[in-house]
């Protein structure tokens, strides 16, 4: 099952119209068919992630961002979900708390980026403070233009110690988006996902999709490269990311460490 990355991969430079891109295209797969090859890649990125928690001078620090319902979770949970879980951290970005405000906005989330080993996950990250800080002005333009060349080296800082960057934003409509919010009140399994303030919100949609192609534009690099993937088939999003994962992780090519013995010291009868 062959599909084109490339087109969803923002390049350095590039200008970026989010209302051009289509949320929920699927390159003409099929539900089964992609479900079927979700699979194999997840036992793809299995052996892997094995390779490289045993290697161990190596992380992958995967980016996700979307508006709100979105699916960063069920992402998350589909294309993560059983893996080795001693591999594998994920972690999720709330309002900062005062200690954190007290510090640089990078302060909260570099201390959880993935060791030599791991892969990370980040459900929300550091692009928080130039997406909902721009939208509601919670900083001077003069502080949100900095940031963007403070996340630009700070991924080259990254990058450059062993980590591979890949961020992806999940791409939703606003209709998409209403239809997730009404399921969260219609079941009383959803009501605690569902939050009012999330109405308002969204009428800063126009505010918002400015803010992320902004941001895409700014910071889409060779080092850590930008991917707007679309999100409204979720079965679809899953195998494009779940590829992305495995993609990076391939160009990274972990590698068992060799024995500090030789086994052949070690016959078989040795263990009777």
């Amino acid at each position: 099952m062959h599909m084109d990355l490339d087109r969803y991969r923002i390049l350095p430079g590039a200008s970026v119209c989010l209302s051009d891109r289509n949320s929920h295209e699927t390159q003409d797969r099929t539900k089964p068919e992609a479900k079927a090859r979700l699979r194999e890649l997840k036992e793809e990125i299995d052996g892997l992630q094995e390779r490289l928690y045993a290697e161990s001078s190596q992380a992958l620090l995967f980016v996700l961002q979307a508006m709100d319902a979105g699916g960063k979770d069920s992402t998350i949970r589909h294309v993560f979900g059983g893996l080795n879980p001693q591999g594998v951290r994920v972690w999720n970005f709330k309002a900062p708390t005062e200690l954190e405000l007290a510090h640089d906005f990078l302060w909260r989330v570099h201390k959880h980026v993935p060791g030599a080993g791991y892969i990370g996950v980040f459900n929300r990250s550091h692009y928080e403070d130039v997406l909902i800080v721009r939208v509601h002005g919670w900083a001077p333009e003069k502080i949100i233009e900095r940031r963007y060349r403070h996340i630009g080296a700070y991924e080259r800082l990254l990058h450059d110690e062993g980590t591979r960057v890949v961020k992806v934003m999940l791409h939703i409509s606003p209709e998409y988006q209403s239809a997730r919010l009404r399921r969260r009140l219609e079941r009383p399994d959803k009501h605690w996902k569902f939050n009012p303030n999330d109405l308002k919100e969204r009428e800063l949609w126009g505010d918002y999709m400015r803010a992320f192609e902004i941001a895409l534009e700014r910071t889409s690099t060779e080092e850590a490269p930008w991917y707007v993937v679309p999100a409204e088939q979720r079965w679809f999003r899953d195998v494009v990311v779940a590829t992305l994962v495995r993609d990076a992780l391939l160009a990274m090519d972990p590698q068992y460490p060799a024995p500090d013995f030789d086994p052949a010291d070690y016959p078989p009868g040795s263990f009777e």
